[in-house]
């Protein structure tokens, strides 16, 4: 029943997606040229990786509102080291910016796991921390283009196949959190914990463990588009990406990951964040001031939340009614 409302939600949002492009192209005929729908794909690229690591968090019933900040703090840093030795390989630099972000998701977690602090309170605090760290890193100062070496900058520009390598980029994490997700048994752990913690920890399943990892996954894709993030725009500065983070969790809630836990798909993750993704790219195309293109995706955002508590409510009163009829008489009465 879950996995028929999912495809359903999946189902609809697709076609919301088609829809808008369909209005926007009424106006604009060539929205819907390959290149222009591919430009799309790639300006949602960094979005949609995130989004699939805020997903592994969300399902465990836990929320990261550090990503972005991970994301600035590992930008500056690589952006810096590039700066200071730019003979370093952009290979090296990736490596250390997924592993910086890693350690910095890890801290959420441990906190989380080994203190059983709020997620949402860690993440707060760790977000203001590494806003900050920022600032004492790089004195206010910005790392500009002509700091950068030509390496550090190309790699998610060059066009492999007819796509930008940033775009294959997150065409390869959709495809890993596809086997993640379906295939093994830590995906399997993150619906179990947020599904029924107690009846996870029966099973054997650690749910401080699993949230750890969740955290850590989210933090090393962070780390990952922190570099990306930098490279594509050739900057870095204290305000980068500044709140980006919500973004991610609307494209969460949006494809039907429910904050509530344990329910969601790696296709709702990647819906979401299109559809994030086209409203960015159309709504300045037809002409809509900034004010209420956020007005738009606010309401998007209230509705999915309200469309995802109904839908709750919906499987909670179909189980109350199955164990009903289960049940034996004696225990009805």
């Amino acid at each position: 029943m879950i996995a028929h409302c999912l495809k359903r939600r999946e189902a609809l949002l697709a076609l919301a997606v088609l829809a808008l492009i369909a209005l926007v192209q009424t106006r604009f005929s060539g929205f819907v040229r390959p290149d222009n729908l591919a430009a799309i794909f790639n300006d949602s690229a960094i979005l949609i990786i995130l989004a699939l690591g805020q997903m592994t968090v969300i399902l465990t019933r836990c929320i990261d509102l550090s990503v972005a900040a991970n994301l600035a703090l590992t930008g500056m840093i690589v952006a810096m080291l590039n700066a200071a030795a730019p003979d370093v390989p952009v290979a090296a630099l990736i490596l250390v910016a997924i592993t910086l972000g890693a350690l910095l998701g890890a801290v959420n977690g441990l906190l989380v796991w080994r203190l059983d602090l709020p997620p949402i309170v860690v993440t707060l605090g760790t977000m203001t921390i590494y806003r900050g760290a920022i600032f004492l890193l790089s004195g206010g100062a910005w790392i500009n283009a002509h700091q950068m070496s030509d390496a550090f900058k190309a790699l998610p520009r060059a066009v492999l196949f007819g796509l930008p390598v940033l775009s294959w980029i997150a065409l390869a994490v959709i495809a890993a959190f596809v086997i993640l997700i379906g295939r093994t048994a830590l995906g399997r752990a993150f619906y179990a914990v947020g599904g029924n913690e107690h009846a996870a920890v029966y099973t054997g399943i650690s749910a401080g463990r699993t949230r750890f990892l969740a955290f850590t996954l989210n933090g090393a894709l962070a780390g990952l588009c922190g570099y990306l993030w930098v490279s594509r725009y050739a900057v870095a500065y204290t305000e980068v990406a500044q709140g980006f983070e919500l973004d991610v969790i609307a494209a969460c809630v949006i494809g039907g990951i429910s904050i509530a836990g344990g329910i969601g798909t790696v296709g709702g993750a990647i819906l979401g964040a299109l559809f994030l993704g086209v409203i960015k790219n159309a709504l300045p195309v037809a002409g809509v001031s900034p004010f209420w293109q956020m007005a738009i995706s606010g309401a998007a955002i209230l509705l999915a939340v309200a469309f995802n508590a109904r839908s709750e409510r919906r499987q909670g009163r179909i189980i109350l009614k199955s164990a009903e009829h289960t049940a034996p008489a004696g225990a009805q009465a």
